[in-house]
């Protein structure tokens, strides 16, 4: 059977065209006793029932009477009766004949019928095997296309099934597995196995934090903090630039309320990379405006750090704390002597900054023994005594001999120098910023009257 499409051979147990993919049309085969059995009814049919014209009937008597177109016969009446009665009779075999031929023809119809009911029982049975053939093709196809998607689906689930075996196996050996399985048996307290796997899982890959964090808390669960702490610290002196190693040791900090542990570890970080990627935490020590160092006059030291926050100092040499003096102007030295200010910044976050220090001393001049006039000596005239007091300083003096002191009379201006007797006059200087005096300048003065 070929394709009327594409002209290609078609098997006979198949329904579609395997080139072109198209359908086979069944079509039901051609039989030529059909047309036959058609032609013969029809035939029969039109015989039998086709109308005798008159003009035939004279035609054949005229074929049977003798002609004598030279004659004029006129007939007897016996003659005329006997060519009715032979035209009677002859049209009772007409008419005999006719029903015979009708007969024949309904013996030929019926014939005919059941040969097309044969035909047509042969064509609806050949058209139901086909259909029979058609569908247990279709229903072959359908089978083997499930067999096919069934053999497909067990394969794939097979590889499904060994692709999740080597996923779980590199899983369980990797990084995070490892980290994981450690994790399950700190929970359950195995912290020698847990320790193992934490270790396990640096030797993997030392450069990752979490496994730190895992091992630095199987210490604290047997409460050893330093030994928690060492785990960061000793990672860190081989990575000094790993930022994620840095946050963990800092979230550690946090975790455990050190937080003033964390700008000493950062002020030995050298790697700005870090340094940036950690800068929230970063809490820079204040700054001082004065350098540490003697000073002849009263001064104001100014604190300041760059990464803001609230500052905090102490003044006698100790450290500060959040509990200390808070800074919010200038600290005013004006006494003589050593002072140390401390100061700590602590940032928004809360992190303390290292403790920055500056140590001043403040050692006001002493001048010399104020001057005083006139000099020593007897007068006989009214003579006024002055002493020059320099800037930052106050003069106090006596006439009685007596060393003066900051109770003793104030020098405001010349004084009138007694007369007819003899005075020793006694002087010194006050400084106003530390209240040291100066040497005393000592006169011994004579009045006589003329």
């Amino acid at each position: 059977m070929r394709c009327t499409h594409c002209g290609a051979n078609i098997p006979d147990d198949q329904m579609i065209c395997p080139e072109c993919g198209a359908e086979v049309q069944i079509v039901p085969d051609y039989n030529p006793l059909e047309d036959v059995l058609t032609r013969e009814v029809r035939g029969s049919v039109e015989g039998a029932t086709r109308q005798i014209r008159t003009g035939d009937l004279r035609r054949a008597r005229r074929e049977n009477t003798p002609r004598n177109v030279n004659s004029t016969r006129v007939l007897s009446q016996g003659e005329m009766d006997r060519i009715r009665e032979e035209r009677r009779e002859r049209l009772r075999r007409s008419g005999a004949q006719g029903r015979q031929n009708g007969s024949n023809t309904g013996r030929n119809t019926g014939n005919v019928r059941r040969n097309t009911d044969r035909i047509r029982q042969e064509q609806e049975h050949q058209r139901k095997n086909a259909e029979e053939r058609r569908r247990q093709q279709q229903m072959k196809r359908l089978q083997a296309a499930k067999k096919r998607r069934r053999n497909f689906l067990l394969v794939l689930f097979g590889l499904l099934v060994l692709i999740g075996i080597g996923i779980y196996v590199i899983y369980q050996n990797s990084y995070t597995g490892v980290l994981n399985r450690g994790y399950r048996e700190l929970q359950s307290g195995s912290y020698a196995q847990a320790q193992e796997l934490f270790e396990r899982a640096v030797r993997k890959d030392s450069s990752r934090s979490e496994a730190y964090t895992g091992l630095s808390q199987v210490y604290m669960e047997q409460d050893d903090l330093t030994g928690a702490e060492d785990v960061f610290l000793n990672a860190l002196e081989t990575q000094p630039s790993n930022a994620k190693l840095y946050q963990a040791v800092i979230e550690f900090y946090m975790d455990t309320e050190q937080q003033e542990k964390i700008s000493p570890l950062l002020q030995d970080c050298e790697d700005q990379q870090v340094l940036s990627a950690v800068a929230e935490y970063v809490s820079e020590a204040p700054e001082f405006s004065l350098e540490s160092g003697t000073y002849s006059e009263v001064q104001e030291v100014s604190l300041s750090s760059e990464t803001g926050g609230t500052i905090y100092y102490t003044t006698d040499g100790t450290d500060p704390s959040q509990s200390s003096s808070v800074y919010s102007e200038p600290i005013l030295l004006e006494e003589e002597g050593e002072t140390e200010i401390r100061a700590m910044a602590v940032n928004e976050n809360g992190i303390p900054s290292v403790v920055s220090s500056g140590t001043y001393v403040i050692e006001f001049p002493i001048v010399n023994a104020p001057a005083v006039t006139p000099a020593t000596g007897q007068y006989t005239e009214p003579t006024k005594i002055t002493i020059t007091v320099p800037d930052g300083y106050t003069a106090y003096y006596t006439m009685d001999g007596s060393t003066p002191t900051t109770e003793s009379d104030k020098y405001t201006g010349p004084i009138d120098m007694p007369q007819n007797t003899q005075t020793i006059f006694s002087a010194i200087l006050v400084n106003d910023n530390n209240g040291k005096a100066t040497d005393v300048t000592t006169r011994n003065y004579i009045t006589r009257s003329e």
